[in-house]
């Protein structure tokens, strides 16, 4: 291949820059909406005074149940009926749910458009991944995905700042309307950049009792976790749902095993470094929504600091995902994913380690806070994109959609969980500082069982693999 070759997409033979930008805009936006309630949760009990706390609370809630359960779904019909369809379908689903959103007047209308927003996550998010991964030539995809990894980590981590500072200038619908305009440009790129193709050598038939299998059993386990809020673990709603889900998932286990194109191609597990990354996906993500959602809470209840401030003092963390992704990219395609990935882990224990020592009562920013941010937010650039990059770099083609999707699947119920454990550690409003160092006492942990997890994992170039 020539030099000239390597700097273009494979299916237009021009940049693929412009492709991939087309497509983080719509991860950015699907990325801050997931975590910009956080914001909006007080200017909504405010709008909607005469609501219960736990119907609030599913304005959140049916989000991540429906975007957990459909990840995987989506991302098969992706690979099967072409990734610009279902960009296109998603991103549009979604930017209606939103303006929906924002015009909602009673809560039972915030709650189904805002589940209508999942299903057009959904939708997206795996189909976005493929097109990139479409897009960059074979030698450049650790960077390109490390990039697209780094967006979403980005705009995870704004999405409250962002939202403090909008519903503070128009209110609670700008968490909503802030999607309009960056949504329909990307619509606009997408319609003119991306390419109608879809991978050959997929079956044509639908695993459809597969899918079914999966979305009740992955909905059961999220709905559980979500649940666990309000009715502790060991009520009986809580943990037969978990064991419901379990036992489908099993079902589908022997399902798929048993056909010849199931939903899920179990063979993908085959491969150790897939197994692990999601293992560890799944370990991280739980770090990561600790992680913010405690940082937000320890502000508000133990330093007694406004919402607005608490996400603009929260901000230097964030801004260093994007560089640190640019530079992990381009070492990952030379090296592997794993040192990233180890490292970044152990930076990432370290900043929660600091936070579990040092802050205390009496607000220090610089020196009892700052610290933390700067190590964790070097972590998540480190460890974010390359669990994305890494779960697809062995992938054909042809299973780039499911595999992404599996893989952010994960990372969702990752999430859920990681929002319950917190949530019951420190119970509301009343919650003190040994409460808060619990927590971040399991971000620690969490990150070392990350850390040991992806020493497995194994991305070297073909090259180092020889010399090794």
């Amino acid at each position: 291949m020539t030099r000239h070759a390597s700097q273009v997409t494979p299916q237009t033979g021009s940049s693929p820059w412009p492709v991939f930008l087309t497509a983080s805009i719509a991860v950015l936006l699907i990325s801050i909406d997931a975590t910009v309630l956080y914001a909006a949760f007080p200017a909504l009990s405010l709008a909607f005074s005469g609501a219960q706390a736990s119907d609030l609370s599913w304005v959140l809630n049916a989000y991540t149940v429906v975007y957990a359960v459909l990840l995987v779904p989506a991302g098969r019909f992706a690979d099967l009926y072409g990734r610009k369809r279902m960009f296109l379908i998603g991103l549009l689903i979604f930017l209606v749910a939103s303006l929906g959103c924002g015009l909602s007047g009673q809560v039972w209308m915030l709650i189904v458009f805002r589940a209508l927003q999942a299903v057009g996550a959904a939708a997206l998010l795996p189909a976005s991944l493929a097109v990139v991964l479409g897009a960059f030539p074979t030698e450049r995809r650790a960077v390109a995905v490390s990039l697209w990894g780094a967006v979403s980590a980005l705009g995870a981590a704004v999405g409250p700042s962002l939202g403090s500072w909008l519903i503070d200038l128009g209110g609670w619908p700008w968490a909503f309307y802030l999607n309009l305009p960056l949504g329909v440009l990307s619509v606009w790129g997408a319609s003119r950049l991306l390419k109608s193709s879809a991978p050959e050598g997929i079956p044509a038939r639908l695993d459809a009792v597969g899918l079914l299998l999966l979305m009740v059993g992955v909905g059961a386990i999220a709905l559980g976790l979500v649940r666990s809020e309000a009715l502790g673990w060991t009520s009986a709603a809580v943990s037969g749902s978990l064991i419901a889900g379990l036992l489908l998932l099993l079902v589908f286990v022997w399902w798929a095993r048993r056909i010849t194109a199931p939903a899920i191609d179990l063979t993908l597990f085959d491969n150790m470094t897939y197994r692990f990354v999601n293992l560890a996906t799944l370990t991280f993500g739980m770090a990561f929504s600790m992680m913010f959602f405690s940082y937000f809470l320890f502000m508000s209840a133990i330093w007694h600091l406004p919402l607005d401030v608490a996400g603009v003092a929260i901000l230097p963390g964030p801004l260093l995902v994007i560089p640190t992704s640019v530079v992990s990219g381009r070492l990952a395609s030379r090296l592997g994913h794993r040192p990233l990935l180890v490292t970044g882990s152990l930076v990432f224990a370290a900043g929660a380690l600091w936070t579990l020592l040092v802050p205390g009562l009496t607000p220090s920013y610089l020196t009892h806070w700052l610290p933390a941010l700067l190590l964790t937010g070097l972590g998540t650039g480190m460890v974010l994109p390359s669990l994305s990059a890494a779960a697809v770099s062995r992938l054909n083609p042809a299973r780039f959609g499911v595999g992404s999707a599996v893989n952010q699947a994960v990372r969702q119920i990752g999430t859920v969980l990681g929002v319950a454990v917190t949530v019951a550690l420190l119970g509301g409003a009343a919650a003190q500082l040994a409460d808060f160092r619990t927590v971040f006492g399991w971000e620690v942990a969490l990150c070392v069982v990350t850390a040991a997890l992806c020493l497995s994992v194994d991305t070297r170039p073909q090259r180092l693999k020889a010399d090794a």
